[in-house]
């Protein structure tokens, strides 16, 4: 396994992360310390390379400059393995990236499979990212078929995309799963339909660091461990996100090309 002590001073191991909401990563109650699935993964990380965690909190436009500035030797901010990313990091997978349509649970949609089925709907998506260049071209390709587009709904805010949703205003949200995983636990929405982030491409989602710093073994390794030794499964499980276990993490995998 690669050294990494280099990089690292005090014994701390510095991770960026993004507080937004969980189960990804946002504040306690203390309005003090992160909770979420990605800080989980960033201490199974540390206690593998031996050292202290420090959690940095980052927007999520500012990673990639915190990253290559030295701000932190890694990042765990549901960051996804493309080829672009890959000329100025290195990643360590962890997380299939999964994204999901989820509609009220007393909605009259029973299933979303593809793209005729979001023909005439109205759905909120996050602008600039992979879930609404996918509805995009679904939307070119039913267009061309005669088929009604989807309406695109974009709302950022999650509290408001969900009231939105429960009050009939929208027909479903499509979005990264996890978050919208954590909010469907009461009952009032359900997952119709689920796809990979890179569709029709498989992604993942990894720890990112510096290109050529070191870390990616050392860090794929601990990662490796963790699953073996049943850790890694156990914080997955603690934020309802078994469905998106990897077997292995691996370093630097093929990532999605280039738009």
């Amino acid at each position: 396994m690669p050294k990494t002590a280099k990089f690292v001073t005090e014994g701390a191991f510095t991770v960026g992360v993004v507080p937004g909401s969980l189960p990804l990563g946002d504040y306690a109650e203390d309005n003090k310390h992160i909770i979420g699935v990605e800080s989980d993964i960033a201490q199974l990380v540390a206690d593998g390379l031996g050292r202290k965690l420090v959690l940095v909190p980052v927007a999520w436009e500012g990673w990639p400059l915190g990253l290559e500035g030295g701000r932190f030797d890694a990042v765990t901010a549901n960051v996804t393995v493309t080829e672009e990313r890959k000329k100025k990091f290195d990643f360590s997978t962890y997380r299939a990236d999964n994204l999901g349509f989820y509609v009220a649970a007393d909605s009259p949609i029973k299933a979303i499979r593809g793209r005729e089925d979001i023909a005439g709907l109205k759905i909120i998506v996050g602008a600039s990212t992979n879930q609404e260049k996918i509805l995009l071209r679904w939307n070119a390709l039913n267009v061309a078929e005669g088929k009604k587009p989807a309406e695109l709904v974009f709302q950022e805010d999650v509290v408001l995309a969900r009231q939105s949703l429960l009050s009939g205003r929208v027909d479903a949200t499509f979005g990264p799963n996890p978050t919208s995983a954590e909010v469907a636990r009461d009952g009032s929405s359900r997952l119709v339909g689920s796809f990979s982030g890179g569709w029709p491409r498989t992604a993942e989602i990894a720890v990112a660091t510096r290109k050529d710093s070191g870390f990616a073994d050392a860090i794929t390794h601990a990662l490796n461990t963790a699953i073996a030794s049943g850790a890694y499964a156990k914080a997955l499980n603690r934020w309802n996100l078994a469905s998106e276990a990897v077997p292995q993490s691996r370093t630097n995998p093929p990532g999605l090309p280039a738009a």
